[in-house]
């Protein structure tokens, strides 16, 4: 059975993700959605390519439907969350986001380093 790494758990993500806006939040989680469907989308079309032979009435057409009619569905699963692969995402990359947004936000804010003089005489 498959079971969640520590750094997944949900006290260690509620308190790192505190100092994240909401709007990052919301691309973070729109982001991972959407790896999430290109995931299903790859997944759904391998296993129509698995097929075992063409059928009577297969041609270029049904099948750009099917590749449509597969992509719409992938969407769906996604913001379902099916696999939960987005909510993964977004517990594992949640605190290096806001990671990085505290550090720009330091580095902005700082005060420029003194400037180091040569050791020469």
């Amino acid at each position: 059975m498959i079971q969640a790494a520590p750094i997944l758990a949900a006290s260690s993500t509620a308190t790192a993700t505190t100092g994240q806006s909401d709007a990052q939040k919301a691309k973070l989680k729109s982001a991972a959605q959407a790896f999430e469907a290109v995931f299903l989308r790859q997944m759904i079309g391998s296993m129509r390519s698995a097929s075992l032979g063409d059928g009577m009435l297969d041609n270029e057409a049904s099948s750009t439907f099917q590749d449509m009619a597969d992509s719409k569905a992938a969407d769906a699963m996604s913001k379902k969350g099916v696999l939960h692969i987005a909510d993964l995402l977004v517990k594992q990359l949640g605190p290096i986001a806001a990671k990085g947004v505290a550090g720009k936000i330091e580095a902005a804010t700082a005060s420029p380093a003194p400037a180091i003089e040569s050791a020469l005489p």
